[in-house]
């Protein structure tokens, strides 16, 4: 894991982990926070009458200042995987009446559910990725290791295969490569061997079970730090369970077709590797042209369709301060060119 993005799991999000939303599921009630939503709305820069796209509600504080500021007549179209965030939604934007619009679906579904929903053509599209505070508390899907509960890490139930599904049926060698690749896990080899030989004797089913089997795992210098040392397998199961990365590359895909020109696409993300798609993204849509270097005239004819907005932005000091959750977030965005 990149040393810049330190996103914590557990259920205050003060233990490290590598992708969790900390706004996500920040409702105002609760005491939670958007994250940099000053900047946010800087970038997106969401006039009145707009049309929007906010593809991970989550607990909407995002979504509700993007319709605040995009009044009177702007609109926003949430999507969430999560159907109990799309309740949540609800509940706390009713006061918008039909300018909020959601739909349950995940992002790499966009393409598809933005224009059936009427969104077919906007101004701006935010993602706020990863994780929210109500997942990670959720004992029923066993997100973090400090709520615990059922090893499930779906965001959407009703699709796909639970997290201990995975851990019962991959062999030594596919956990271990699993936990490389999407929680860059040092230890994932000496991690996978202990759940096999686990497995064989009872089967691995909670977030409880899980976490003190990598605890005892890995080497007895990595305990005790601030980080635990199960961070990184969870992550790393809950990107494959939700296939995460995929979604992102689809999601970003989508928002092309869907910006007009002068439109903004904004995304804050919490871990290096869900930043260097984004990255990699907005840099090949600017450049434009992909013939190889060796060819001398250009042949393929491809133009710029994004123009980044600059250097990406994180929180400053005061906001670390006030909401610690905010610290690994990174914010990029980049906007819509003609063309």
């Amino acid at each position: 894991m990149n040393g810049n993005f330190r996103d914590p799991l557990g259920s205050a999000r003060d233990d490290e982990s590598v992708e969790c939303s900390p706004e996500g599921g920040a409702e105002r009630e609760v005491g939670h926070l958007p994250v940099m939503v000053d900047e946010v709305l800087d970038t997106l820069a969401a006039n009145a009458d707009s049309l929007q796209i906010d593809a991970t509600l989550g607990g909407a504080g995002h979504a509700e200042r993007i319709l605040e500021s995009s009044a009177p007549d702007g609109r926003l179209l949430g999507l969430d995987a999560d159907g109990a965030a799309i309740a949540r939604a609800r509940r706390r934007l009713a006061r918008f009446g039909d300018r909020a619009v959601f739909r349950q679906s995940n992002f790499r579904e966009l393409a598809q559910v933005a224009p059936e929903a009427g969104f077919g053509a906007v101004d701006g599209l935010f993602m706020d990725l990863g994780l929210s505070s109500y997942q990670l508390g959720d004992v029923e899907r066993g997100f973090g290791f400090r709520a615990g509960g059922r090893l499930d890490m779906r965001f959407d139930t009703s699709r796909g295969r639970p997290a201990a599904d995975l851990l019962a049926t991959m062999d030594a060698r596919e956990l271990t490569a699993l936990f490389r690749k999407y929680g860059e896990e040092p230890f994932a080899g000496r991690i996978s061997r202990a759940i096999v030989e686990t497995r064989a004797r009872t089967p691995i089913e909670t977030a409880e079970q899980l976490a003190g089997l990598v605890e005892h795992a890995v080497p007895g210098k990595t305990r005790g730090r601030r980080i635990h040392p199960a961070t990184r397998v969870f992550q790393a199961l809950r990107i494959a369970v939700n296939d995460e990365l995929g979604a992102l590359e689809a999601g970003l895909a989508a928002s092309l077709a869907l910006l007009r020109p002068g439109g903004r696409l904004v995304v804050l993300s919490y871990h290096s590797l869900e930043d260097r798609i984004v990255k990699r993204f907005i840099a090949t849509e600017q450049r434009g042209c992909i013939c190889p270097p060796e060819v001398p005239v250009c042949v393929c004819g491809r133009q710029p369709r994004l123009r980044s907005l600059g250097r990406s932005r994180t929180p400053g000091a005061a906001e670390i301060q006030a909401n610690p959750r905010s610290r690994s977030a990174r914010l990029r965005g980049a906007e819509r060119v003609a063309a």
